[in-house]
């Protein structure tokens, strides 16, 4: 089956220990026959994706590692059969000797992992570090350097438990491509907001806040805390409503746009209930 990777983000605080490892490995070194040098600027064979989310004061930073799929079905290998292969491993490398001058490779990859060396005039990406593979390492580089175990790599039998809660990075490319790269935890959206009584100048402690997803009826339920905040963490991008329920209050429904970009609704207003 190869080896796989396994990334989850939920562990990610964006230190870049990954990319300054993969930099170390490869920068300067000569690693052939599996890769030449890479150049000090302008690749990230492995890149941290920062992300702000959100807007003040509800924000958050979402980090997603991206990296060569080393896909079953490469759309690079069939770009160039003669200068891409598949390892017994299933790590997809592109042959340093027989891909100089085909710059196409960097076009045919549909993740953006392939980058052209311009002073070696030739592709160059993430080859998993197999030449520390061979030379008796369990790991690459990249999951070594990392303290959170973010990163994972193994035999793919190794991760059969997790793998049914697994994403790829381009799912409408998963069939086709058949990605070797799993990621748990990938950042969905979140809707937050703070609900104040304004006549009397004070957040409402204890509200249950109801967040309803018209299309698929689904339901989730919070309550405000001491500072009279509301999250809802990883939910679907959609348009939803928000109902606002506190003891003495009247009942208040917002709309949540989520379906771009993560909704922060702000202050919801609620009105005392008549006596």
């Amino acid at each position: 089956m190869g080896k796989i990777f396994v990334i989850d983000p939920a562990k990610c605080n964006g230190c870049r220990n990954c990319q300054i490892a993969c930099k170390d490995e490869h920068c300067d070194n000569d690693w052939s026959p599996i890769a030449l040098p890479q150049p000090d600027t302008g690749h990230f064979w492995l890149n941290v994706d920062e992300k702000v989310r959100g807007s003040v004061p509800k924000v958050k930073v979402s980090y997603v590692v991206r990296l060569c799929q080393h896909c079953g079905d490469a759309p690079c290998m069939k770009a160039a059969p003669e200068a891409v292969y598949r390892r017994d491993d299933g790590l997809v490398i592109v042959d340093p000797e027989k891909a100089k001058g085909k710059r196409e490779l960097v076009e045919a990859c549909p993740y953006g992992a392939i980058f052209w060396n311009e002073e070696l005039a030739v592709p160059q990406k993430c080859t998993g570090c197999a030449h520390l593979l061979d030379d008796g390492w369990s790991v690459p580089r990249c999951v070594d350097a990392c303290p959170h175990g973010a990163i994972r790599f193994g035999d793919e039998e190794d991760f059969a438990g997790e793998l049914e809660a697994a994403e790829f990075i381009a799912p409408e490319r998963a069939d086709a491509d058949k990605p070797h790269v799993y990621y748990l935890n990938l950042p969905k959206r979140f809707v937050a907001g703070i609900v104040v009584d304004l006549e009397s100048d004070e957040v409402v402690v204890g509200a249950q806040i109801t967040l309803e997803n018209p299309e698929t009826t689904e339901i989730l339920q919070a309550e405000t805390d001491e500072f009279g905040d509301f999250w809802f963490h990883q939910v679907d991008a959609a348009l939803y409503n928000v109902y606002v329920e506190a003891e003495g209050y009247m009942t208040r429904m917002v709309k949540a746009d989520a379906t771009d970009e993560d909704c922060n609704i702000g202050p919801i207003d609620v009105f005392a209930a008549a006596e």
